[in-house]
């Protein structure tokens, strides 16, 4: 099933909904880049467009756009304090979600993200955290206003998710080109499941590496990254996904090396 988080979360304005896509995808970009603070001020903007749909759906009206509560921590707690909507997700929406906002500002304010002076230098662990927080929250607001399950959810945040890599060029209609020739078709194919995050169709996989045959590249790239497990290969769906020993393999020995990356 292929889930799209646009047309998952229409029922919010685009106003909204836009500025919430791409504030996760910055999110997801800068964590996969390793640029730890950017990652972690972006979930404060993060945060904001949450509360502004929070909001409207509570109060029955939808702002136009995004705006900055004068009192993050106070804005949220209201929210608990409003009658129960009976709508599919309301406990969510006006407990669960505000109050992971507030860890959310909380890194972004008082870590040494959002100032001089925290006591905490960014870390990966910091980030870590913006970004774990910030895919539940996008994946509950998908659950709730498309009623899917949890793992249908994160799988349309894996889709938002790919990664932003200059060493991988996007065309468009799934089609991509790795810009370093020099890297093998193996390589080439764990660097562009990488930037994927979720899974990818075994077609467009062979159009972007541009290998001899479907059927060479099939048993001589992705038979044996899988036999290494490196990536799964699911050959009865025609798809591959990369593993978290494959991510590690793509960032330490492939991404590293050409972005500088320490």
């Amino acid at each position: 099933m292929s889930l799209s988080p646009d047309k998952l979360l229409a029922a919010i304005p685009a106003g909204l909904r836009d500025p919430l896509i791409e504030e996760y995808r910055v999110i997801a970009s800068n964590y996969a880049e390793h640029r730890w603070g950017p990652a972690e001020l972006t979930g404060g903007r993060f945060s904001e467009v949450v509360y502004t749909i929070l909001d409207g759906e509570v109060s029955g009206s939808f702002a136009a756009a995004p705006s900055k509560p004068s009192n993050m921590r106070n804005a949220c707690l209201d929210l608990e304090k409003k009658p129960n909507t009976g709508k599919p997700g309301d406990r969510s929406i006006r407990v669960l979600i505000p109050r992971t906002l507030l860890t959310l500002y909380e890194v972004r304010n008082n870590r040494n993200v959002g100032h001089v002076g925290g006591d905490v230098d960014p870390s990966m662990m910091d980030a870590t955290v913006v970004l774990s927080l910030a895919s539940w929250v996008l994946a509950e607001l998908i659950r709730i206003y498309h009623a899917v399950t949890t793992a249908e959810a994160q799988e349309a945040v894996d889709a938002v998710s790919e990664r932003k890599l200059p060493l991988v060029w996007s065309l468009g209609d799934n089609l991509k080109r790795v810009l370093d020739t020099s890297l093998t078709a193996p390589d080439q194919t764990l660097l562009i499941l990488h930037q994927s995050v979720a899974w990818v169709n075994e077609p467009d996989l062979f159009k972007s590496v541009e290998y001899s045959s479907a059927a060479n590249y099939r048993g001589k790239v992705l038979a044996k990254l899988h036999k290494s497990r490196m990536i799964e290969y699911d050959k009865a769906g025609n798809r591959a996904r990369i593993s978290p020993k494959g991510s590690a393999y793509v960032e330490k020995s492939i991404v590293a090396p050409r972005m500088g990356w320490k």
